[in-house]
This record gives structure tokens, C-alpha cells and sequence, in this order.
């Protein structure tokens, strides 16, 4: 982990409310699918954590909402400006080389860190499939970049706006999609349905973080097997295994 001021090459919205920013920096050499970086923002006291979405030689890109001060500060931020960035932090994605199909579920900005893990697999030759969930085809996003990379997508959106009209599990089922190992990131319901009808993959928790490097104790969670054991998301996550920790 360290501290490096990055620089803005782009920040640009691409969906309602949502930014894709890519900084350049060395601090791309040392992140991995489903890190994330803690952003200062210029007039707010506490970092934000972000996950990473995509690795380059020497940038990477993080993608996030607009849903208060920091991130609408944040989104002001132009080409050619730095900002003071925190990483590599967290655990991350493994990627199993002996696995020959991999089925990505991912819900709203719970999607941008599947995007690392889809590239991973794609560069190995293995099938992927993703599901993503939206709240209406407006929230929209990477569904053209995902397939770019010859991943099939499935979206799934509250509204029927576009695609299956419900929720990501019952799209797979709808699909008969039958991969049976997985990686799963998005709200609590979604991470709580991927592990009651999953055994095998991972989840990422997206859980409110403080100082995000594990020492105020405030984003915990309880070990699903052993009374008392908890984990801290920062640190021991955000990425679990799937039956892990209670959701």
C-alpha cells in the first residue's frame, strides 16, 4: 500500500449519475481484479474507497455514483488535474486458470469490478457470461464493453426497461444459464440470493468503509461458521468466499 498523487486523464459520465474516471499512475502495476483505492477529494476529510474496474500498463479506471458531496466533487474533476490516491487495497478476485467457465452477476455500480475479472478470463480463452442488474435501462452501463471483450451479457432491470424484467437470479434461471461458479458484487439482497443458490465463487462486499485500511473496526462482519469470528471488509475483504460470512 501507498500514497501517490494520479493523474486525470478522463472523467467522464456515462450513465445516470455515474462517472468513469482513469488516472494514470505506477500504482497500476500493483492492483488486481476487485481491489480498490481510497480517493482524497479536495474539501472532505475522509477518503473515499472505490473499486477498481480496469488495469492498464500504467493507469486504471475506477467507476462511481454521484450520491453526495465527495462524489459530486469528485466528478468536477478535469483532465490534466491529480488526485491523491491510496492503494492497492483489500483482497482481490483470484482467477483459476483451471476453470473453463465463469458467470458474472453483478448489480448497479456492484458491475465495475467484474469487468477486470471478465478481461482476465477472456485473455485465458475461457467462456464468460455476465448478468447484470439495473434499475432501468437509464442506470445502464459497460453492457457494450463486456461484450467487446466476447463476453454474453444478460441484463436484467427493476422496471423492464430493458432486457428480463426482474431480478438477476430469476434472468439466469430465465436463461437456463448453468455455470456453477461464480463472482458475485452488488447490493446486500443480491449478494444474500448469489450465496443461498451458489456453493462455489466469491462475493465482494460493498459495505460503508471509514479509514479503509482496517483499523477502525467499522465495517465488520460475521463469520457465517464461527461464533464470534468477524472480519473486517477493508482488510479481510471485501472479497469473500461464497458461504464465508453472513450477509
Amino acid at each position: 500500500m501507498r500514497e501517490v498523487n494520479a493523474l486525470v486523464i478522463s472523467n467522464e459520465k456515462i450513465a445516470k449519475d455515474v462517472f468513469r474516471l482513469v488516472l494514470e499512475s505506477d500504482l497500476a502495476k500493483e492492483l488486481l481484479p476487485g481491489h480498490f483505492v481510497n480517493i482524497q477529494i479536495e474539501g472532505h476529510f475522509l477518503r473515499r474507497p472505490i473499486s477498481i474496474s480496469s488495469i492498464g500498463e500504467n493507469h486504471f479506471t475506477i467507476i462511481y455514483k454521484v450520491i453526495g458531496s465527495g462524489t459530486k466533487r469528485l466528478s468536477e474533476y478535469q483532465k490534466g488535474q491529480f488526485i491523491n490516491v491510496l492503494g492497492s487495497l483489500g483482497r482481490f478476485f483470484s482467477i483459476h486458470e483451471d476453470l473453463e467457465r465463469v458467470l458474472l452477476i453483478g448489480g448497479g455500480v456492484g458491475v465495475p469490478p467484474l469487468y477486470e475479472v471478465a478481461k482476465r478470463y477472456r485473455q485465458l480463452d475461457k467462456e464468460v457470461v455476465a448478468v447484470l442488474g439495473f434499475r432501468s435501462s437509464e442506470d445502464l452501463f459497460l453492457k457494450e464493453e463486456f461484450r467487446a471483450l466476447g463476453v454474453k451479457v444478460f441484463i436484467s432491470t427493476d422496471d423492464g426497461s430493458e432486457g428480463f424484467h426482474g431480478n438477476v437470479i430469476d434472468c439466469i434461471k430465465e436463461n437456463n444459464i448453468d455455470i456453477d461458479f461464480v463472482y458475485c458484487v452488488g447490493p446486500k439482497p443480491m449478494l444474500k440470493a448469489c450465496q443461498d443458490n451458489y456453493e462455489k465463487g466469491y462475493i465482494s462486499l460493498e459495505e460503508r468503509m471509514a479509514c479503509g485500511m482496517g483499523a477502525c473496526m467499522g465495517c465488520v462482519c460475521k463469520d457465517k461458521n464461527t461464533e464470534g469470528k468477524y472480519y473486517r471488509v477493508c482488510k479481510e475483504g471485501p472479497v469473500f468466499e461464497i458461504g464465508k460470512v453472513i450477509i
